[in-house]
């Protein structure tokens, strides 16, 4: 076989371009902490904009409500700022900012539970073109919310990290420090449970209707 042709398809190998693409980000990224620690408002300002998506998503995961998630959200990149010169760049920067947002988290819970609100309204807002899918997404949401807010704690922030955000077993581990095999048993008892209670729900709604 002919060199070039052999080394044309190695180059335009869509896995050895995703790999490629991951390294440069990392390398931006590393860059972008470098300037923040410096006290570049701009390069911490992107690194807000890219991880505030999933950053408020693990939040509402785990608090279900968006005024809580936005407060954890906010409160997480304040600390993770505050926090940056203790972060070491070897590391995956994702997986120290999640810890941070998952340990606010469960300081939140905690207070709710001994501090108990009346939620008003719902939580779950929503827009589209079509009314009708757009309420019947809403009630999806809000009855997955609902049975996931019932699920005990340490078995919402894995599921949450796990389908939510799409983390490894081994990356969940690292941010709740329990081992992986625990992370994989508190995961399956949470997809049973969760399900249960959906089925729960259903049967109740039905015999309603």
């Amino acid at each position: 076989m002919k060199l070039f042709p052999l080394l044309s398809v190695y180059l335009s190998d869509p896995k050895r371009e995703r790999r490629l693409k991951v390294l440069q980000n990392r390398v931006d990224e590393v860059s972008l902490l470098r300037s923040s620690l410096h006290g570049d408002s701009e390069a911490w300002g992107e690194i807000v904009r890219r991880y505030k998506e999933a950053v408020f998503g693990i939040a509402l995961g785990i608090l279900r409500r968006h005024a809580d998630a936005e407060d954890a959200t906010h409160d997480a990149f304040i600390r993770a700022y505050d926090n940056l010169r203790r972060y070491r760049l070897e590391k995956k920067f994702s997986t120290w900012l999640f810890t941070i947002v998952v340990n606010i988290c469960k300081n939140k819970l905690r207070y709710r539970r001994y501090h108990p609100v009346v939620s008003a309204g719902h939580q779950i807002e929503e827009t589209a073109p079509d009314p009708a899918a757009a309420m019947e997404r809403v009630e999806l949401e809000e009855r997955l919310r609902d049975a996931l807010a019932e699920l005990p704690a340490q078995y919402r922030a894995p599921l949450v990290l796990r389908y939510w955000n799409d983390l490894a077993y081994k990356e969940i581990a690292e941010i709740l420090a329990t081992p992986e095999g625990t992370i994989k048993t508190h995961i399956h008892r949470a997809k049973v449970a969760l399900k249960r209670k959906l089925d729960q729900r259903e049967v109740i709604e039905n015999a309603s209707r």
